[in-house]
């Protein structure tokens, strides 16, 4: 009998030793299963990855593909200026042309603006320099080959590596961005506030998740190809980083929205299953 209860009591404190996040793999799996199951219906050609900021557990769907980012390449083009600024090269009440740079930077995150975006990435000195700002800081699977006006005039090609990022990466740009050491607290507030306020793409990831839900997010939409990445605050607090890339098919935004909710349910259920903390007492 007390060899029993010793084995009992030692099963519970391994169980108690485990990872917060541990419990919860089997949930991620069912809804990372329950992804594929919803892209393998759709026509289109669709890329996902997701990550816990807290938990740091994460899914993905073809997490290694690259798909053209469209505009949310300009996520990068604001993190390599406002680097500069934290170095003290570059000020937010610099003028660019005619216009500050903060005023380019709100313009191309909330309204997508490709001119001003063009403005910011030559006074950079051009896609290389973003580029070199994404090697600089180990950033793989994100190229940056041309501005927009060169995206845009050239020949349409979905599948083309140029200007492309993998789900994945951009996941990880994202998570250094929110948590490392890329940006001030200062600079990453600014990105944020910008990105928060995205009027672009309202049919996409905001489309069926909860109304207040904060969504700090940014879109890419070429011919045949849409996208939106960034950020999504659960009811609790915590935040998650999603990537979702699509192209060809049809009925893409309405894909996107989908699979932000499936996310959204997804991760909220499995916390909330993990932790069940006990209420305080007073």
């Amino acid at each position: 009998m007390k060899l029993r209860s010793t084995i009992l009591l030692s099963l519970l404190a391994l169980c108690f030793a485990q990872p917060a996040g541990a419990a919860s793999t089997p949930s991620l799996s069912a809804l990372e299963q329950q992804l594929n199951y919803m892209v393998a219906a759709k026509s289109a050609d669709v890329g996902i990855a997701a990550l816990d900021l807290n938990s740091g557990e994460s899914i993905n769907v073809k997490g290694l593909t690259p798909f053209p980012m469209a505009s949310t390449v300009k996520i990068a083009v604001a993190a390599a200026y406002l680097s500069q600024v934290d170095h003290g090269r570059r000020s937010m009440l610099d003028t660019i042309g005619n216009e500050r740079a903060r005023d380019l930077m709100g313009k191309m995150l909330i309204h997508s603006d490709n001119r001003a975006t063009d403005k910011l990435i030559k006074d950079l000195g051009g896609p290389t320099a973003i580029q070199d700002w994404l090697n600089f800081h180990g950033f793989n699977g994100i190229h940056v080959d041309r501005n927009i006006a060169q995206l845009l005039s050239a020949p349409r090609d979905l599948w083309d590596r140029r200007d492309s990022s993998t789900p994945l990466a951009m996941v990880e740009l994202l998570r250094r961005l929110d948590r490392g050491n890329v940006l001030s607290a200062s600079s990453r507030s600014i990105l944020l506030g910008f990105m928060s306020r995205c009027e672009t793409g309202k049919n996409r990831m905001k489309a069926l998740l909860p109304e207040g839900t904060l969504v700090e997010h940014k879109t890419g939409t070429l011919n045949g190809l849409s996208d939106d990445v960034g950020f999504v605050t659960l009811p609790d607090g915590r935040r998650v980083a999603i990537a979702i890339f699509t192209r060809g098919g049809s009925d893409r935004p309405r894909t996107i929205a989908e699979t932000a909710r499936a996310l959204y349910d997804g991760f909220r259920s499995v916390m909330t299953w993990s932790f069940s903390p006990v209420p305080a007492t007073r």
